[in-house]
């Protein structure tokens, strides 16, 4: 599991908790030198847990896998130097620190392009580089509050509910790289370097985009929606026998191909269900005449009824069951990178070529390469 797209590329991270060091991990996985920089007692993130492996939690390690540590201390005027020096070799200079700290210690935005033109500087925050907020600290739970999406998440008949992955860190950190790669090739271009702005903020604003622009448009808050959708019906889980169903029949052809696995060929050209206009009018009779057909029989078995006919389902998965499918084993998208420990990491979601860009070598110990 290796790339080399980002060889001959240096990063210095200053990363902590999630975001920031995702991002590291990110150009890290792409082939990447990446040198983390930690403070001498370690990124906080180390005791997360539990569980944890020689005494790392799982967390940390997911993230800051194929990476170096250096340990530094800003308030040494020497260590700060160092880690100035370090900037100035480097392609990239990453961090997610509080928004006071680069400035205080002379390793703001600013004063780095200037004295590096061709550095990248990528500065991740929590709400923004900008605005009455740009100060303000946040953690996921946080931003999935204030930029709306615990709002829109759970079941329509009981209390709103936080997203159960980090998932503002983690894509925080995707647009932070890619907003790395973009500059990088322009730099390719110009012999210029420059700053890459991003927050969690401006990530969940960007998740409930949608939600948004249905609110702008015509003044009404979707409810939530469960698993279901709020602009498409049917598209959602059925309680079958023995478990739930994700069934999606997200166009005209594959609703009339439900229609008749279910059993009633006519109800495409029921007036009520013709449209997906006329089935989100009359989304509440459709949806509990699909559910008492679906509840005679088992999940497995309508699955198979399903996918023969083309109709895309997928049963709800648990952790174990999902890391028991044939296709996850087939896609070699985890590894266990510590000798004698089953614990499963994950790689990068893109192949080159069809080799997995990953690492498979450990998170390293706090500032082990110093």
């Amino acid at each position: 599991m290796a790339a080399d797209t980002l060889a001959g590329i240096k990063v210095i991270e200053f990363g902590q908790n999630l975001a920031g060091p995702y991002a590291g991990q990110i150009l890290a996985f792409l082939g990447a030198e990446v040198i983390k920089i930690e403070r001498p007692e370690g990124d906080d993130a180390r005791g997360w847990g539990p569980p944890f492996i020689d005494g790392d939690a799982v967390g940390f390690i997911a993230l800051n896998r194929g990476k170096q540590s250096i340990a530094i201390d800003l308030t040494k005027p020497a260590d700060k130097a160092r880690l100035i020096e370090l900037i100035g070799g480097a392609d990239v200079f990453l961090h997610n620190l509080r928004p006071d700290v680069p400035a205080k210690f002379g390793i703001d935005d600013d004063s780095m392009t200037k004295r590096f033109p061709r550095l990248v500087y990528a500065d991740l925050s929590a709400f923004g580089h900008t605005g009455p907020w740009a100060t303000r600290p946040g953690y996921e739970p946080i931003i999935q509050a204030t930029a709306g999406l615990i709002s829109i998440n759970g079941d329509p008949d009981g209390p709103p509910a936080r997203i159960g992955v980090s998932i503002i860190d983690l894509s925080t950190g995707m647009w932070t790289a890619i907003g790395i790669l973009a500059a990088l090739q322009r730099r390719e271009r110009t012999g210029q370097g420059g700053i890459v702005q991003t927050s969690l903020f401006e990530t969940g604003l960007m998740w409930l985009s949608n939600h948004i622009a249905g609110f702008t448009n015509s003044g009404k808050v979707s409810p939530r929606q469960g698993t279901g959708h709020p602009n498409l019906a049917p598209y959602q889980a059925f309680q079958c026998t023995n478990g739930l169903l994700m069934v999606t029949p997200g166009n005209q052809r594959l609703w009339t191909k439900f229609a008749e696995v279910l059993g009633h060929p006519e109800w495409p050209a029921d007036p009520r269900f013709t449209t997906n206009i006329e089935r989100m009018r009359h989304r509440d009779l459709l949806i509990g005449m699909i559910e008492a057909i679906m509840r005679r029989d088992t999940k497995e078995a309508w699955a198979e009824r399903l996918m023969a006919a083309g109709v895309p389902c997928g049963p709800i998965n648990e952790v174990p069951e999902v890391i028991a499918q044939a296709q996850v084993a087939a896609l070699a998208m985890l590894v266990a990178p510590y000798a004698g420990n089953p614990t499963l990491f994950h790689g990068l979601p893109i192949s080159f070529e069809g080799n997995r860009a990953g690492d498979d070598r450990p998170a390293p110990k706090t500032g082990q390469d110093t």
